[in-house]
């Protein structure tokens, strides 16, 4: 693929954007790349490979965690010693220490995690007093009803954010001003409390997200080359994979809603729209940390050159 005309002036290079051990894997992929056949075919598919990998790559802590999940859950004695939520919040400990030792993330990430660690669990604090969800009440590490493991969850979620921000030099044109965005995520995170209370603004803050991000176009790069997506179109694809998770986890006996007591079900697709409008809450605390830059489109021969 040819490199874009935007990247010559506007991109990082890719050691600005991975770390050493990430650097050095890719560097091994890119002697493997050339080594294939250069074809339309060839080139699509690779790309999308590499696509894939990097999505992956960018939800390693939330895979790792999901797996602990299901694997404590089929395998882990009930009358083991230690409580399976106190494990569970070792294991999510021993891999962000992992993850930092072997600087598969880097420390300004680990800011984003915390961050939401924070906004998190001050939810779950609220929510299972509210009786929205429940969490088997066991071991030693947790506040009130709410296992410490659960924090991590949410700092999966920033994880995934920053490095999905990092990994694909994302790029934007038209955001909202970044005080916008700041206004309508505190909305929607009050609303989170709020609704429990007075009537439920969740459609007006959608409708609102859909004026302000509407005409956003994010640019993610793979390989050479810049592709384009509306901003709403991504946000809608994440929120709904995390539901998708979101159902591992409940089968997994990770926290419980009020229909899954007598047994496991699907979780609601209306949660769909809440991990929806968190990710405007994701997306504000991560472009605090890391403002959203422009892809610049350049003209080349007298003819726009578009992302």
């Amino acid at each position: 693929m040819a490199k874009h005309p935007a990247a010559e002036q506007d991109s990082v290079s890719d050691q600005d954007r991975f770390t050493s051990v990430e650097q050095s894997l890719d560097d091994r992929i890119h002697r493997w790349l050339r080594g294939l056949p250069r074809n339309r075919v060839s080139s699509f598919l690779t790309g999308l490979l590499i696509f894939g990998i990097k999505q992956a790559w960018a939800c390693i802590f939330g895979a790792l965690l999901l797996v602990a999940i299901l694997a404590t859950q089929l395998w882990y004695p009930d009358n083991a010693w230690l409580a399976r939520n106190d494990l569970l919040t070792l294991i999510a400990i021993a891999i962000q220490i992992t993850l930092l030792a072997t600087k598969l993330e880097t420390a300004k990430e680990l800011r984003v995690v915390l961050i939401f660690h924070v906004v998190g669990t001050g939810m779950e604090l609220f929510k299972t007093q509210m009786g929205s969800w429940t969490y088997e009440q066991e071991g030693f590490l947790h506040i009130g009803p709410v296992p410490l493991f659960t924090g991590f969850m949410y700092g999966a979620v920033g994880s995934y954010m920053v490095r999905v921000y990092r990994l694909f030099d994302l790029r934007f044109n038209r955001y909202p001003r970044q005080w916008v965005t700041a206004v309508i995520a505190s909305a929607i995170y009050v609303n989170f409390f709020s609704h429990h209370f007075v009537w439920d603004a969740r459609w007006l803050l959608l409708a609102v997200v859909a004026v302000a991000f509407g005409p956003t176009v994010m640019h993610y790069r793979v390989r050479e080359r810049y592709f384009r997506m509306p901003l709403l179109v991504a946000f809608g694809l994440v929120a709904l994979f995390i539901w998708i998770a979101e159902n591992a986890a409940t089968f997994g006996g990770a926290w419980l809603y009020p229909n899954q007591a007598d047994g496991w079900s699907l979780v609601s697709p209306q949660k769909i729209v809440s991990w929806f409008l968190l990710m405007i809450i994701s997306v504000s605390l991560v472009t605090w940390l890391y403002p959203p830059k422009r892809l610049v489109v350049h003209h080349e021969r007298g003819s726009e050159v578009s992302a």
